[in-house]
């Protein structure tokens, strides 16, 4: 019996993947966002591509704040989109 692999949608281009081929954002409960590349921080998670493009989509269209059902503050997205583009690089 094959192991079922967990799918999670990219805030960005609404597209489904395996979860470990994304990265998950977490929101801690002091309302303090990372880039959890272990899948493992406590708190709410929100998924990405690995891709900037992706990022800016999530930005453009509120994904993030949708799916944290807050505002998110734009040092957040800068701090956000640094990061990722460390783990690209």
């Amino acid at each position: 019996m094959a192991k079922k692999i967990p799918l999670r949608q990219c805030l960005g281009c609404g597209e489904m993947a395996p979860k470990n081929l994304l990265i998950r954002i977490v929101k801690d409960n002091k309302d303090n966002f990372t880039i959890d590349a272990t899948g493992r921080l406590n708190g709410r998670g929100a998924y990405i591509c690995r891709k900037a493009d992706c990022l800016k989509k999530a930005i453009r269209n509120n994904g993030l704040s949708r799916s944290f059902k807050m505002a998110i503050p734009e040092e957040v997205y800068d701090k956000l989109n640094k990061e990722l583009i460390e783990l690209e690089g």
